[in-house]
């Protein structure tokens, strides 16, 4: 969400509600989904050695994805308040041309993107999701991005809060993200040391929770460092990093369980971008270079 999308973003974490009607909340209110060749800006042409390895039955096909497009600038809705764009969707799109496919996405929220593929709603999701042992028990996930913690803190005179020790403390985090478990692990080791437990304020959306941080519903809020930086770099004024990046991890694209082959084709897909050049200059459109991986595998 760069050049145009600024002050789309600025307005969505100001609690504007020009975009209140145009995100989903459901399952089944989805948005965007219109269907495309390569939604990069970079002409990508298919890798026929990757295209190989296609499973036949997906062969030229289009790729229904589900996306939460509340997490700038990974995934986010476009000026139209349907398209579903941001630096996950270039790169994915990049790949899905390398393949010789097409793409269709659809926003949903977060929390139920892997139910949706689990039960052949979308054929995969592709969302900032962290791979983890507990998600790769449901579905199978491709790596193609590393990325850590951060937390954020308004702008201020006001004492930081120590993100060690934030017991009693209201810590926005958005819903189903591994952030969750991050703030339940300090909250217990504060009721161990007999501190007030810390008070998670969950919103469904990260635009939510930004929003809540800049009008002081809450004290701090950590999300992955590309949102949470980005998050600050569009709120200067209102919004700083708290701390250092920590646990990072790679995102993963995430497949049927059984869909290891299709996985290994995208995987491919990615070491075919590297290869060329394109993947480094969709990261490098979005700030997002210090997240680039050579490691593309299937659960890793």
């Amino acid at each position: 969400m760069r050049r145009a999308h600024v002050a789309l973003f600025a307005s969505i974490a100001l609690g504007v509600s020009t975009l209140a009607g145009c995100g989903s909340d459901s399952l089944d209110g989805s948005s965007g989904g219109e269907e495309k060749d390569n939604g990069s800006e970079t002409k990508v042409e298919v890798d026929d050695d990757v295209a190989k390895l296609v499973p036949k039955d997906l062969e030229g096909s289009t790729l229904n994805i589900g996306s939460d497009a509340s997490y700038a600038p990974n995934e986010f809705l476009g000026d139209d308040g349907q398209t579903v764009e941001g630096m996950d969707v270039d790169l994915f799109d990049a790949a899905a041309a390398k393949m010789g496919l097409k793409t269709k996405w659809t926003n949903a929220p977060f929390d139920a993107l892997i139910l949706g593929v689990t039960s052949d709603k979308y054929d995969m999701a592709v969302s900032s999701f962290t791979i983890n042992p507990e998600r790769k028990k449901q579905v199978s996930m491709i790596s193609y991005f590393d990325a850590g913690t951060q937390w954020v803190a308004p702008k201020g005179d006001q004492e930081p809060i120590d993100p060690d020790n934030a017991c009693g403390k209201s810590i926005g985090v958005q819903k189903g993200t591994v952030q969750i478990d991050d703030l339940d692990a300090r909250s217990k080791q504060c009721e161990k040391d007999g501190k007030q437990p810390i008070k998670q304020v969950v919103d469904q959306k990260q635009s939510k929770v930004t929003a809540s941080l800049i009008s002081g519903k809450t004290e701090a809020m950590l999300a992955d460092s590309p949102i949470a930086l980005y998050a600050v770099k569009q709120n200067d004024a209102e919004l700083e990093a708290l701390g250092d990046i920590y646990d990072s991890a790679p995102y993963g694209i995430v497949v049927p369980k059984d869909d290891t082959e299709f996985g290994e084709a995208i995987a491919a897909a990615f070491t075919s971008l590297e290869e060329d050049g394109t993947y480094e200059e969709i990261l490098k459109k979005w700030g997002n270079e210090s997240g680039a991986t050579d490691k593309f595998a299937v659960n890793p």
